[in-house]
């Protein structure tokens, strides 16, 4: 749901305002989304995401001692490290953000907005999982260590250090959707969008932060946030 109402023209303080609103408005839709899928709302996508998640956790075991061993991605593990890829994420609101204010362009401003509603929603519902599913990073465990049992297995403070889902790559998606739906009259910022996205989720395999399953739950999942929840009227 679009909730933060669109800026007029050389003013932002409103949206501003309200954006703290929306995030705490978001949260009903985003925990009861489950619910509203068993119901019949989007209950095959919701399915098919799920079983995929499954199937790529039957692989964690295998892939992830692939990277363990691997040296290929030592260049982009530097270029699209965990701290880089924040800053970047965070980046690309903030610069649509200060273009609006500095053009005047209310719909820039509202992207920005509903970006960084977006990657709030994304952060607490990561973190949420996170304490919940308390799952061990690849980097976590051993070189000789038990790569199939991870579940419930992490002692990290509120969850910060858990692997299950990945919240870079649930925040990127989330931000990615926004950008790529509230553009998509311009066929090359999806592809951009989505595709610097994706770069982030790989990155989190690569650097042995998360197993894919972790990945491909927090792109479904950053995804859903954006197109259900934040521009569900738009």
């Amino acid at each position: 749901m679009a909730a933060v109402p669109p800026a007029q023209p050389g003013s932002v303080d409103g949206p501003i305002k309200l954006l703290p609103s929306a995030i705490v408005h978001d949260q009903k839709p985003i925990v009861f989304f489950p619910v509203h899928a068993a119901e019949g709302r989007h209950w095959k996508p919701a399915l098919a995401v799920t079983l995929a998640a499954a199937g790529l956790v039957a692989l964690d075991s295998h892939d992830a001692r692939y990277f363990r061993k691997t040296h290929a991605f030592g260049d982009f593990n530097s270029a699209v490290s965990g701290r880089n890829a924040a800053i970047g994420m965070a980046a690309v609101p903030a610069a649509a953000l200060a273009l609006g204010w500095a053009h005047h362009d209310s719909y820039a401003t509202q992207t920005a907005l509903e970006a960084g509603q977006a990657a709030a929603d994304a952060q607490i519902l990561s973190l949420g999982m996170k304490v919940i599913s308390r799952r061990l990073r690849p980097s976590d465990i051993p070189p000789t260590g038990d790569f199939g049992h991870t579940w419930f297995k992490s002692n990290s403070a509120l969850g910060f250090n858990s692997s299950f889902p990945s919240g870079h790559t649930i925040t990127a998606f989330a931000i990615a959707t926004v950008f790529a739906e509230r553009y998509r009259r311009h066929r090359w910022v999806p592809w951009v969008a989505y595709g610097a996205a994706a770069l982030v989720g790989f990155s989190r395999v690569t650097l042995q932060a998360h197993f894919p399953a972790d990945v491909f739950a927090g792109a479904a999942l950053g995804y859903s946030i954006s197109h259900f929840v934040v521009l569900r009227h738009e």
